[in-house]
């Protein structure tokens, strides 16, 4: 539950309402507006207990989240506008994150950067050092070698980076090189994973796993955010249903519906769900359309040769071309570019 304070509350009466909620086994969390305090008191049937708090002079209302997720719930907080350096992920511009789907060692990494940055400029590359695969003889990514890649395509292009942590042992040396920790659709539900990215202090991109409900996805944001990391960037990136013309069926309506939810911002990836490079550009148009926040594509300078994903990778031509139409949709719908 909410409580809203009264304007003319003191730090003594927030730190009784704090030991109170502690007192009954709920977790008080206070946050401080521009113009008022309120305080998020999180448990199992806190609400049970409101009496406790209704007594008190200093809470001037109460008011019920019934959602399972208390604190990436739009009744806690209207909106979370996340900063990477200059860049921000959830402001009125959208943003791009693109890049290969694994870091390779032959040098098309820093080619496939050059390239990117050329046509954006400074903004978000990804790739992936680990990389989980269906089958275990499949290329499995470079690990810190390739970070350290990523490290100094950041250092010389000014792009911030977004990889992925595969495995809570990964979640420290990923933070040391990476501006963004991704957890993969893979691992939405690897809790102690989820748990350990909950620690770090750098912004996390979390993945809705290909069999997951919204709720459960939302859940394991809840994950992240409850051991203290609020910096969750959501991204739907297709779903596994009847259709085989595609590698996975694109949730577009998860976008409006995780709008109404959480205050997190949403991104998508077109590329996962598209399995083919031909399809990439009208699912990305039709993710900025329906709301998104922005897009993660898999890009790199010749995808017939890529160590994975080639099939769905665009060249650094065709993702020009899908920025500019992008860029006018997002206009169109009133969030720039």
């Amino acid at each position: 539950m909410i409580l809203t304070l009264t304007t003319e509350v003191t730090d003594k009466q927030i730190e009784e309402i704090e030991n109170i909620a502690r007192e009954f086994g709920f977790i008080p969390e206070v946050s401080r507006g521009e113009s008022r305090i309120v305080v998020l008191v999180k448990g199992e049937n806190a609400i049970l207990s409101r009496d406790k708090f209704e007594a008190l002079k200093a809470v001037e209302s109460i008011t019920p989240i019934s959602d399972p997720f208390k604190l990436v719930s739009k009744k806690w907080m209207k909106k979370t506008v996340i900063k990477v350096g200059d860049m921000e992920i959830g402001g009125k511009k959208i943003v791009y994150m693109a890049g290969p789907c694994s870091v390779e060692n032959n040098g098309s990494t820093e080619e496939t950067a050059s390239a990117i940055k050329s046509i954006g400029g400074p903004g978000f590359f990804r790739g992936g050092a680990f990389k989980p695969r269906t089958s275990p003889y499949a290329f499995q990514g470079m690990g810190e070698e390739g970070l350290k890649i990523l490290k100094d395509i950041s250092v010389r292009t000014g792009m911030k980076i977004v990889t992925e942590a595969m495995d809570p042992r990964q979640v420290e040396i990923v933070e040391k090189y990476a501006d963004i920790i991704q957890i993969g659709a893979r691992n939405m539900q690897n809790f102690e994973l989820l748990k350990e990215c909950g620690k770090a202090k750098i912004p996390v991109l979390l993945k809705r796993g290909f069999s997951n409900t919204i709720k459960e996805f939302l859940m394991s944001a809840e994950y992240i955010a409850s051991e203290g990391n609020k910096n969750v960037i959501l991204c739907e990136r297709g779903i596994r249903t009847f259709s085989d013309y595609v590698r996975f069926t694109l949730d577009i309506s998860a976008i409006p519906v995780l709008k109404t939810l959480t205050h997190l911002p949403v991104m998508v990836d077109p590329s996962h769900p598209a399995g083919r490079r031909e399809y990439v550009g009208a699912l990305a148009l039709a993710a900025v359309a329906a709301g998104a926040d922005g897009l993660i594509i898999e890009v790199h300078t010749n995808p017939e040769r890529a160590s994975s994903d080639g099939a769905q990778t665009i060249t650094p031509e065709a993702y020009a071309e899908l920025i500019r139409k992008a860029d006018a949709v997002a206009q169109a719908v009133g969030r720039g570019a």
